[in-house]
């Protein structure tokens, strides 16, 4: 095998999946299973539970989230361009760094604006 084809991709993909799925059989075999009425009750914190473990929540945490979520990545995303800016600069792209940045930004601005537009941020 040389490095040119994607036999030694394959041979980890196989054996990986022959690893997971050798792991996960061998844990349920071997783990032991002994349900009973207080290992299936509802645990907070060592505490006796006061209400019943279904309780509805209001879905803008969710959506909230879910925005932190979206800017949180998004300045992983600019470390990684703010790195590459100083080569693209001595490469002569500058055009296309900026260009590439403000479309990146252009389209998270505009998910803020649409989740500010209808009420995702409000914490009411």
């Amino acid at each position: 095998m040389h490095n040119g084809n994607g036999a030694y991709i394959a041979l980890f993909l196989v054996a990986g999946a022959i690893f997971v799925l050798s792991v996960v059989t061998l844990s349920r075999l071997l783990a032991p299973s002994r349900p009973g009425v207080t290992k299936l009750r509802p645990y907070e914190c060592g505490e006796v539970p006061t209400s019943g473990a279904w309780v509805q929540y209001n879905v803008r945490y969710y959506l909230f989230a879910m925005v932190f979520v979206l800017f949180d990545v998004e300045a992983a995303f600019l470390i990684p361009w703010a790195v590459a800016f100083r080569t693209m600069i001595v490469d002569g792209n500058l055009l296309l760094a900026v260009a590439d940045i403000v479309v990146f930004l252009g389209v998270l601005g505009s998910a803020l604006a649409y989740a500010w537009r209808k009420g995702a941020l409000k914490w009411v």
